[in-house]
């Protein structure tokens, strides 16, 4: 931990400690010291251009006749019901997501994919590893320097019903140190291997020192999301929306700045929108690399708040009456017609028939952005393991090999897609460790027997679950509470059956045991744990009837 972080600790835990008839004055001093130590943290230069590295396949091979090129699309914090791919869609589906739907529509959507956690970093462990990140102690989200004792006291002057708990006696782990060790074995480190191009843009959050940065974890090139913001605050062609409800979000905009990285050296101002600029640097890795096999792993950060909007999308969605719902859908909005860039430009290069696309989300839609029917029709946000915050769209096209129009109701996990990723570019399996994760593309052709997975296990702290045969048990300690679903008969997880089916409780309870026992622990302790309301968003007051779980990070 460096000297401005211990000193900016020392200075939170002074404010938390001051009287409480100056609560609103500590906030506002907490959030300005975030304010000047992220002006710090985050020096940026101005833009520069980037050149990705082009070569020739070795072989001379047509495009059809080498191994796939791989994109792998990851949405971040993108809820179930923000797609109109099954009826639904943001703003009573007015906002139309035609191309990330045509992943689904020309290829396969995995009706109950699963995401590895309900918060992003833990999912992305999964995805990258192969494994449960809970096998090499990534339990936990990592956040950045005093934002979960900030947000604490933020949340804290609404009255909550429920308290958080700080965890204030902790061994605290430097936030750039809270990774992905850098002994796993990547899906870019097992494609790199059998020739594979690499490269990684946006989203990383798995660690940036001792081997796990991008460039360290098989990564050839690498334009990192240096901080969160889509364009400066006051760009005239950006629109804002502040949510004063969510402190997560007071922290954001004091936090962030507008910054990217490549290849680990000095952090930049992109020249465009966030998403826009991502997008157009993705069709830049597939222009220069049309003439070998590659894979690109497009971690967005839209729609993930801070929520602003280029003023283009944001005027085009008149419609729409809730400020934050027009710049929330104005956002999907830039995702979608990047995805569409990115498809025509594997078209436009005679890719597109032999380019497996995996497009999928980090975990649900956040209940702290204030819009009730983001996850619809599931219950439950980001940061919980009910549907709304595991349940994502998971969608894979391969016009060679997975026959379109397809729909598979098998339960698949974020892991999947590695062991995916790998058959398809050839690559065999780590045999040293335990990788949970399958290819899916037999599932697709009829190849494979059975289902692929029994049952499949999430864990993050005082929120835990299982699922086993259609069985989902979800436990929240504190406050001690279970929950027993069949979602066979109920995916909206709507009828509690904990009382009534002891026997099937007490089996997934064991189930759930026994995956823990098979686990590390976590290699970071988590801060705070935190309630969230199961079925209300942040916008609409607590009652004390409500059900809630406790959040662990």
């Amino acid at each position: 931990m460096n000297r401005l972080t211990k000193g900016f600790l020392a200075f939170l835990a002074l404010v938390v400690v001051l009287g409480s008839t100056v609560y609103v004055m500590r906030i506002q001093i907490a959030l300005e010291a975030v304010r000047i130590m992220a002006g710090q943290r985050n020096q940026t230069g101005p833009y520069r251009e980037i050149t990705w590295s082009s070569g020739p396949d070795a072989a001379g091979r047509a495009p059809n006749e080498r191994p796939p090129n791989i994109v792998l699309i990851l949405a971040d914090d993108l809820g179930w019901n923000d797609l109109t791919f099954a009826g639904g869609g943001v703003a009573n589906g007015t906002v139309p997501t035609p191309n990330i739907d045509s992943i689904a529509s020309d290829g396969v959507v995995f009706t109950n994919g699963y995401a590895a956690n309900g918060t992003c970093a833990p999912s992305r462990a999964a995805l990258l590893s192969g494994r449960y990140g809970t096998r090499f102690g990534f339990e936990f989200t990592p956040t950045p320097p005093g934002m979960t004792q900030l947000t604490s006291m933020v949340a804290s002057t609404g009255n909550p019903l429920r308290e958080a708990i700080l965890y204030e006696d902790v061994e605290t782990v430097p936030y750039d140190d809270m990774g992905m060790p850098g002994s796993e074995i990547t899906i870019a480190e097992l494609l790199k291997e059998q020739g594979y191009q690499t490269a990684h843009i946006g989203k990383w959050h798995v660690g940036r020192t001792n081997g796990m940065a991008p460039n360290d974890q098989g990564f050839d090139e690498s334009l990192l999301m240096a901080s969160g913001m889509y364009l400066p605050e006051d760009d005239p062609g950006v629109v804002n929306a502040k949510q004063d409800f969510d402190p997560i979000d007071r922290f954001l905009w004091k936090a962030m700045r507008f910054a990217a990285s490549f290849n680990g050296e000095d952090a930049f101002e992109p020249n465009q929108y966030l998403t826009d600029y991502y997008t157009e640097q993705a069709v830049n890795v597939i222009d220069a690399n049309k003439d070998r096999p590659f894979f690109l792993y497009l971690a967005h950060w839209a729609p993930h708040t801070p929520l602003q909007a280029s003023r283009e999308d944001y005027e085009a969605l008149s419609h729409i009456e809730l400020h934050r719902e027009r710049v929330y859908a104005a956002m999907i909005r830039s995702l979608d017609r990047g995805v569409g860039e990115v498809l025509d430009a594997l078209k436009r290069n005679g890719l597109d028939e032999n380019t497996l696309v995996l497009f999928t989300s980090d975990n649900g839609g956040a209940g702290y952005i204030g819009l009730p029917d983001v996850n619809a029709p599931f219950r439950g946000w980001k940061i919980s393991l009910f549907e709304g915050g595991i349940h994502v769209p998971y969608f894979a096209k391969w016009p060679a090999r997975i026959p379109a129009g397809q729909s598979i109701a098998s339960p698949v996990h974020h892991f999947d897609l590695y062991a995916t990723a790998a058959a398809a570019g050839g690559a065999s399996l780590p045999t040293d460790r335990k990788i949970d994760g399958v290819d899916l593309v037999p599932f697709t052709t009829s190849e494979a027997a059975g289902v692929p997975h029994e049952a499949l296990f999430w864990r993050s702290g005082a929120s835990q679950s299982a699922l086993v045969s259609g069985w989902k048990l979800n436990v929240s300690d504190p406050p001690g509470r279970e929950w027993l679903f069949d979602l066979t008969s109920d995916p909206t997880e709507q009828n509690d059956l904990s009382k009534t089916r002891p026997n099937k409780l007490a089996e997934l309870r064991a189930a759930l045991d026994a995956h823990n026992a098979d686990q590390a622990p976590s290699a970071w302790a988590p801060s705070v744990s935190m309630a969230v309301n199961i079925d209300k968003d942040l916008s609409i007051p607590d009652e004390p009837d409500d059900e809630y779980i406790y959040w662990s990070n």
